[in-house]
């Protein structure tokens, strides 16, 4: 890769490129435009403009990026987020997420900690009762009883009324909106804690699968000789009315792929163990997990990007 000064600058010093071409598109933004939208357009635009002049990106270069673009965009549709799919697997959505929720490194306890929200959401999972099942017209021997409690990170006091939105895949490695053989809303539930904070419900032990890699995020991992795997886990979405909400993911241990995720979202203590259960004809395994929520005034203290009451995924305390 040609380095910055070699790209921008002939040999005898003066500019390769138009020397103010950038200034002039950032200045072009007009007074009316929020700060937060000046600042992070002027970088955008700084970086992207860099990038092209540092690698002297060709117009047919160019042109395949935006195709690349364009039919992420054409994928996308309320079954299938193929454009955050290719951000995924860049590496983005989880440098996001880092920024975004890290703590103070000396945090004397932290919350849970959050992952990617992931292409596969839905909203309006089905409600649940305490006991139930998110399993249907799946026969396995996989069936997992996930039971814990959520508390304050601070307190230690359980949280009424915390909302646990879960979703994972069936055995077969598909999301239910991509397997029409499974019944709508599939694998997928919300569970509303009572007093004590407790939870508990059935599911299946994940597994690993690839994620969709006929599009152009599996365009980009075959360019760049990738495999398209994610260690098998469950995702959780975590609200409570005062609380900053959790988007997350938890691991199974003994997983392939646990060292090299496709999209980068684990970390060490999302990683769990699914324990052989011993009491529960419903069950052959057990999952025992709590969550720890902080406040939003705790978020803001404590967090490198701060917390508002509507974090950047869109999840109130309401919703």
């Amino acid at each position: 890769m040609a380095s910055s000064g070699a790209a921008m600058t002939e040999s005898n010093g003066t500019h390769k490129f138009n020397a103010h071409f950038t200034k002039a598109v950032i200045n072009a933004t007009g007074p009316k435009a929020l700060p937060r939208v000046r600042q992070l357009t002027a970088s955008l635009v700084q970086h992207l403009h860099d990038f092209a002049r540092e690698n002297e990106l060709t117009v047919d270069e160019w042109m395949i990026g935006l195709e690349l673009m364009n039919e992420a965009g054409r994928m996308s549709n309320d079954r299938r987020n193929e454009g955050q799919l290719l951000c995924d697997v860049l590496g983005l959505e989880s440098l996001v997420d880092e920024i975004t929720y890290k703590l103070a490194a000396d945090a004397k306890d932290e919350p849970t900690a959050t992952a990617i929200l992931g292409p596969f959401w839905r909203q309006d999972a089905p409600a649940k009762q305490m006991g139930d099942t998110i399993v249907s017209g799946i026969e396995s021997n996989d069936r997992t009883w996930m039971h814990g409690i959520v508390t304050d990170f601070r307190t230690g006091k359980p949280i009424e009324g915390a909302v646990l939105d879960v979703w994972h895949t069936a055995p077969n490695g598909l999301y239910e909106q991509q397997d029409p053989a499974q019944p709508d809303m599939n694998l997928r539930g919300r569970f509303t804690t009572g007093k004590d904070g407790k939870y508990n419900f059935y599911c299946l032990r994940p597994v690993p699968y690839p994620i969709p890699y006929d599009g152009p995020a599996g365009k980009v991992l075959q360019a760049l000789d990738r495999h398209p795997y994610r260690p098998a886990h469950i995702h959780f979405i975590l609200t409570a009315p005062g609380y900053k909400p959790i988007v997350t993911q938890i691991f199974d241990r003994k997983s392939k792929y646990l060292e090299d995720d496709a999209v980068f979202a684990v970390k060490e203590s999302l990683i769990v163990d699914f324990k052989p259960s011993k009491d529960d004809p419903k069950a052959d395994f057990e999952l025992p997990y709590d969550f720890r929520m902080a406040t939003f005034e705790d978020a803001k203290k404590h967090s490198v990007a701060g917390a508002t009451e509507e974090s950047a995924t869109g999840f109130s305390a309401k919703t």
